[in-house]
């Protein structure tokens, strides 16, 4: 197992390189910045954060290898007889937020778990998810087209079911709603009904993370330069408080993060700069606000349903 860490460990520091130049190059105002960590208990990563960009106000994409004697209990829910027992962990895990309201805030994060000692059961785990605050079908056909092209060669089964998984867990119980458009999701693929042997998880591991760039860099080139007023900001800054609700309520990665004792400041570089909540905000009939929640939000086969009119 030790090589197959290796393995996946050399691709995801070079996925994360691979993601930050992207970003940076379709920023083109700032860099990200280095923050190399390490955790007491075992293991450490590298969190580099981009803020104040000619196009993301904050974003981070962070990579992370911790180890420890004690699974959390965010990491069991699937399977709970593993709880308690030692593991290794790693992966990327990227959220970015823009500044201009029309271009979509995103998420990705790619993981691989394995229990450490007698018997070790591994699994691979990540996806991405889309979070526009104005509604573009191109943009949301271009997200889930370029999710499906990323599963199909491993089996048209995949995407379908991978999506419902991220519109089901990417939901915020409390309010009703989804958190964005969704994309792909899954967890804990190496066992149960995914019995699929090491190097089948760790391609579709590949499959997923090397998607991520063609599916939203055309989105941000897209979207970028559109002109954007108080209105939008102050729709944008209210619907960034769901993504900050999910984030801290809901999110397997953010408790496993603070259950396993790891960087606080890494573990919420997901936040975004600025928020607010409106008390009991509702939309505007026949705005484009009211279109989004209304037509984008609730789950929609993006891929193989004719395009609405505007």
């Amino acid at each position: 197992m030790s090589t197959s860490l290796d393995r996946v460990k050399e691709y995801l520091q070079g996925l994360q390189d691979q993601i930050c130049g992207a970003l940076e190059q379709v920023d083109g105002g700032a860099r990200f910045v280095s923050d190399l960590w390490s955790r007491a208990e075992g293991g450490g990563g590298d969190t580099r954060v981009l803020a104040k960009g000619a196009v993301f106000e904050r974003g981070g994409v962070n990579f992370s290898h911790v180890h420890g004697a004690t699974l959390p209990a965010a990491a069991t829910q699937a399977r709970p007889q593993l709880a308690g027992r030692p593991f290794e962990a790693m992966g990327v895990s990227l959220v970015m937020h823009p500044e201009n309201p029309y271009v979509p805030t995103t998420h990705m994060n790619v993981r691989f778990f394995t229990t450490t000692g007698d018997e070790p059961i591994w699994w691979f785990g990540g996806g991405f998810d889309l979070t526009p605050y104005y509604p573009f079908e191109e943009d949301a056909r271009h997200w889930h087209q370029m999710a499906k092209n990323a599963l199909d060669a491993h089996g048209e089964s995949l995407y379908p079911r991978f999506k419902e998984w991220c519109d089901r867990y990417f939901h915020l119980p409390h309010r009703g709603e989804a958190r964005g458009i969704g994309g792909i999701f899954f967890d804990d693929l190496g066992g149960g009904e995914d019995a699929i042997d090491f190097e089948e998880g760790f391609s579709i591991l590949r499959s997923v993370g090397s998607a991520f760039l063609d599916a939203y860099l055309p989105i941000v080139e897209r979207r970028k330069s559109t002109a954007f007023g108080e209105r939008e900001r102050a729709f944008q800054l209210m619907r960034r408080g769901r993504y900050v609700e999910f984030n801290l309520i809901h999110d397997r990665g953010t408790h496993f993060g603070l259950q396993s004792g790891g960087r606080t400041e890494s573990i919420l570089m997901s936040m975004p700069p600025h928020v607010t909540w409106e008390y009991n905000w509702t939309p505007r009939p026949g705005s484009p606000e009211e279109r989004l929640t209304a037509e984008f939000l609730p789950p929609r086969d993006w891929v193989s349903v004719a395009p609405q009119s505007p």
